[in-house]
């Protein structure tokens, strides 16, 4: 019963519209899932990932009307998008520069060549080379060119002021092996810690930043709500749900979120940390080639499309 990857992560955005051009025309992403938050359908829940929607690739985000975000630690704090190579990566800084984006330099993070930017709400991403060998699947509609394309999701940076008993829920609870340190200009308290999930690699990986002189992080637009790791199946979820009650650790209990099974729960640090199955996908109730141009409801919000479709405003 092994957690094998990042599965998506969820984010918070205050302007839906923008937030749509920026991550479909700019980064080139298909838009797979335009749906609502189940526990907030007033609430756009928006997915971005590869050509497939493929577990592993989504980036998503909450359409809320909050303030930005304040940045500290207890908080996911960088998301990374894996591309093929270097070269790919100075394509992008071309790109991103020409649409008015800040990008930094290329760097080595963790030994892997990197840039880092923002999104127009000031949502900290970062491009990473995983060497093209991860596969994944390009979207044929894409403004990018296959050989860019953002092949799916990389390392996420979490920040918090202790690191003992993050270490010990992510070790000890959820399986993750600690691995390596680095250093990293945005972290300039001392090195940022590195657990492999499963396997590791730049799929699979989980960074944690120590920073106990920050003040605390403020959820918001710009800001990260969760991250979700990589579960295969329900069987294995089922394990996964059992584990926990087994042990008494506080958690969500099951959740059907019908595109995948959750499981949340909180790190020590307050970081929320969500279990979710690769199984069933995207396509569960709408045909691979159109998934994301309409409005896609789980079947028990069905009855109240009317309602929520009156309360959502035009992309």
């Amino acid at each position: 019963m092994k957690l094998t990857g990042i599965h998506h992560v969820t984010a918070i955005s205050a302007n839906a519209p923008l937030n749509r051009r920026f991550y479909v025309e700019t980064l080139g992403m298909r838009l797979v899932k335009k749906t609502v938050n189940q526990d907030d359908t007033s609430a756009y829940h928006l997915f971005y990932a590869d050509g497939a929607g493929s577990p592993g690739s989504d980036l998503t985000f909450f359409d809320w009307p909050a303030a930005p975000a304040r940045r500290g630690t207890h908080a996911i704090v960088r998301t990374s998008l894996r591309v093929a190579n270097e070269a790919s990566l100075q394509w992008w800084r071309e790109r991103l520069t020409a649409a008015g984006v800040t990008v930094s330099d290329i760097r080595s993070i963790n030994g892997r060549a990197s840039i880092d930017f923002e999104d127009p709400e000031g949502q900290r991403l970062t491009l990473i080379a995983d060497g093209g060998d991860i596969p994944f699947v390009v979207w044929e509609k894409s403004p990018v060119p296959a050989e860019h394309q953002i092949r799916g999701l990389g390392p996420v940076t979490i920040s918090v002021p202790r690191l003992e008993p993050t270490e010990t829920v992510l070790t000890k609870l959820l399986g993750l092996e600690r691995a390596a340190n680095y250093q990293h200009a945005d972290h300039a308290g001392g090195d940022i810690h590195v657990f492999n999930i499963g396997a590791g690699g730049p799929a699979a990986e989980l960074h944690v930043a120590v920073e106990p002189d920050l003040p605390q992080a403020r959820e918001g637009a710009g800001g990260v709500h969760h991250l979700a790791l990589r579960t295969p199946t329900f069987a294995d979820y089922d394990e996964w749900a059992e584990r926990l009650r087994a042990v008494g650790y506080p958690n969500s209990g099951p959740v059907d979120r019908f595109y995948f099974r959750s499981l949340y729960l909180r790190e020590p640090n307050g970081v929320l940390i969500e279990i979710a199955t690769d199984e069933p996908g995207f396509s569960a109730d709408e045909p691979a080639e159109t998934m994301g141009e309409k409005l896609a409801l789980p079947p028990f919000l069905e009855p109240k499309r009317a309602q929520i479709e009156a309360g959502l405003k035009p992309l």
